[in-house]
């Protein structure tokens, strides 16, 4: 199946020529490049947070396959959904899934995943991301991964999962979509979001996602970031850092309800 562009038009600019200009609005030229195993990078409409994400790209090597794990927004398919064959079609041109990889991945996941293609037919989180990829790259390929199970258990399963197939079958960069706090004053967004950043600056998924809940942070990807962890550290991270963080109210504005965008790098 080639899954078709749910947000173009909308999140981010459907002609080819004019995304290409709008991403690069949002990229840091002058920036070295570095080999990170994940990253952490935001998924709203450019506008918003356009500009975390194109500072986290920047400063990353990408790999030949990458795998994107995001938040389901839609409640639509398998609880840990996993698109396995086709491709992505994008107005800067078609992304190829990796089939061999999804699959071994699936067959390593076990029961905990399942190939569904219909969770993903809709979700803008994972999509967003391949604009910011192609702007550097334009031979990768991706597995698409969809969750809406975040118990630890699941995360860390999951994480396992991932680093064990990335071992067999070579480097891959692992980017978790989440945006973070939603709809509260920057103060307090700013706030929360801090105690959320701090555990994922110490590579802690387990309190990054016991602190979400505790702390009642509306983050909607702490499972895909925990998980990236996880698997990051299997394979072998040591240090995190926040590349840039700010809030909606920087394009928007309006202190009074933004969203947080937090852009972090591991390796």
């Amino acid at each position: 199946m080639v899954r078709k562009p749910a947000q173009a038009g909308r999140f981010y600019m459907k002609g080819p020529e004019a995304l290409r200009e709008q991403v690069g609005k949002y990229i840091r030229k002058d920036i070295e490049k570095e080999d990170v195993l994940g990253i952490v990078a935001p998924h709203a409409g450019y506008f918003y947070s356009g500009k975390v994400a194109g500072a986290v790209y920047s400063r990353i090597n990408l790999s030949d396959t990458i795998v994107i794990i995001g938040p389901n927004h839609t409640g639509i398919g398998a609880e840990i959904a996993i698109m396995a064959e086709g491709a992505w079609e994008m107005p800067n041109g078609r992304v190829e899934i990796d089939s061999s990889l999804a699959k071994e991945l699936l067959s390593k996941a076990g029961d905990l995943a399942r190939e569904d293609e219909e969770a993903h037919l809709h979700e803008h989180s994972l999509e967003v991301q391949l604009p910011f990829i192609q702007y550097f790259k334009t031979d990768f390929a991706i597995v698409p991964i969809c969750m809406r199970d975040y118990q630890i258990s699941t995360c860390k399963k999951l994480g396992m999962a991932i680093a064990k197939v990335i071992k067999s079958k070579g480097p891959c960069l692992i980017v978790a979509s989440s945006d973070m706090t939603h709809y509260e004053s920057k103060k307090d967004a700013e706030k929360k979001d801090k105690l959320a950043i701090d555990k994922i600056l110490k590579l802690d998924p387990e309190g990054l996602l016991k602190t979400v809940i505790e702390k009642d942070i509306s983050m909607c990807g702490p499972g895909p970031t925990a998980t990236m962890i996880f698997a990051c550290k299997e394979l072998g991270a040591k240090t995190s850092e926040l590349v840039l963080y700010n809030t909606s109210a920087e394009a928007s504005g309006d202190y009074s309800a933004v969203v947080g965008y937090a852009g972090v790098i591991v390796k």
